[in-house]
């Protein structure tokens, strides 16, 4: 038997053997680490595997977020009783949430266009087939264009827009922005905005809005993980890598042996490949993968960044994600004493802090800046360092969206309006200072 052929195997198994996963019962909670004794206390919770923590490393000036099945949870509050472990409820059923988030009532503010709208979160057929009326009710200015195939042989579907088709000058050197979403197949929210963002600079009539549509040629990516992002409707609310069945083993006690499919696509780019944050355990959340560009959809994400490098002038990459409300700067595997080996730091971190100033006008949602190391948590092998890394392009970022972790991944529909307003807000205002800062 071939590889390819044992590999299309082993993916017909996984699917055959995997079990819809139903969260009844299972219970969030928040944990605010008062200092450097109580990490040591969370490794030790995390070890024994009695909860499922959302959030990757631990430190005292971030709460931390575990979920625990109705199994452990009395072994969680005893767990918690024995180290003197203060924890409050942020969800009593994780499934009746994913329900809500799934099937919403009640959404006040309502907003369409053609067949998509955001009052509610929507699958990956819907989204596609979205981007196909697109090009059709928009032939001078949108195209639609599949960046690659994923493992599992989906289209990595997108669009690029560009107002300046017409122009005869239109393929000489073009200025670039592009937009990278759902690498993380569970946060949805991503999804919903960046759509967002396609619908506002096809159909807004904001003169702020229509300069940074028509400056630009947008390269669009509402979900770079489709797999993931399939599964996370069919099987499992919850999954976060790709679907790679390439790594597939036996997991260790208390984990589900399909944990081991599928790598952490935002491991697996080659910048500091497995140096920190990273694992090369398949049967964890952030599995680095065997190799760097292991896996087709980094494969894909490279060698189109590349190509948009050879044919213009590349000044944005965004990739969305959430949640905990940052604005991360490259690099991630560093600290602030280090900030300077991205070339550019003091100025993208001007732009962002002026960005989530805007972000903040709105609703009053307070966003942080700074590197990941410092702000979130250090990490390696992601796409937007590598952008920076490989392509040196001048403004290069990691946004987390919505919300601080009441709902995490399960963020309400009715959030997402609002999100994908004041992410506009921050969008525009970012673009004022990198031309102010002369970047075009």
């Amino acid at each position: 038997m071939n590889s390819i052929n044992f590999i299309f195997l082993l993916t017909i198994l996984s699917f055959a053997s995997a079990v819809k996963v139903n969260y009844d019962g299972y219970k969030l909670y928040k944990i605010s680490l008062k200092d450097d004794s109580e990490v040591q206390v969370l490794a030790k919770l995390q070890e024994a595997r009695i909860g499922e923590f959302w959030e990757d490393g631990f430190r005292v000036d971030r709460d931390s977020k575990v979920m625990v099945s109705p199994q452990k949870h009395e072994q969680f509050i005893e767990f918690l009783r024995t180290e003197n472990i203060e924890a409050s409820l942020l969800l009593d059923d994780v499934q009746r949430t994913i329900d809500k988030q799934r099937n919403p009532e009640n959404i006040n503010a309502s907003s369409s266009y053609l067949s998509y709208d955001w009052t509610a979160y929507h699958d990956l057929d819907t989204l596609y087939n979205w981007l196909d009326e697109l090009e059709a009710h928009h032939p001078n200015v949108v195209k639609t264009v599949v960046m690659g195939q994923s493992v599992e042989g989906r289209d990595i579907k997108g669009i690029v827009i560009n107002y300046h088709n017409d122009n005869a000058e239109s393929d000489s050197h073009p200025l670039i922005g592009m937009l990278e979403g759902t690498l993380h197949s569970r946060e949805w929210i991503s999804v919903a905005t960046v759509t967002w963002i396609i619908k506002e600079f096809l159909t807004s009539e904001d003169p702020e809005i229509r300069h940074l549509a028509e400056t630009f040629e947008w390269h669009i990516f509402p979900v770079v993980n489709p797999d993931g992002y399939v599964y996370t409707f069919t099987d499992n609310r919850m999954w976060r890598k790709n679907r790679s069945p390439e790594n597939t083993k036996t997991c260790a006690e208390g984990v589900d042996d399909d944990m081991s499919h599928g790598v952490d696509l935002n491991r697996n780019f080659e910048v500091e490949w497995m140096v920190i944050g990273a694992s090369n355990d398949s049967c964890t959340n952030t599995y680095a993968g065997p190799i760097p560009f292991s896996e087709p959809e980094s494969r894909a994400i490279a060698q189109y960044v590349r190509r948009l490098d050879q044919i213009g002038r590349l000044i944005y990459y965004i990739a969305f994600h959430s949640y905990t409300q940052l604005i991360l700067v490259p690099y991630s595997h560093v600290y602030i004493e280090n900030a300077w080996e991205s070339r550019n730091y003091a100025d993208m971190y001007e732009i962002a802090i002026k960005s989530a100033d805007a972000i903040a006008k709105r609703y009053g949602t307070q966003y942080r800046v700074g590197l990941s190391a410092n702000v979130m948590y250090p990490m390696s092998g992601g796409s937007f360092d590598w952008v920076k890394y490989d392509v040196n392009v001048p403004i290069s970022y990691l946004i987390e969206l919505r919300d601080l972790g009441e709902y995490g991944f399960l963020l309400p529909a009715d959030q997402i309006i609002p999100t994908a307003l004041e992410t506009m807000d921050g969008l525009i205002e970012m673009d004022k200072n990198t031309k102010a800062l002369n970047y075009y």
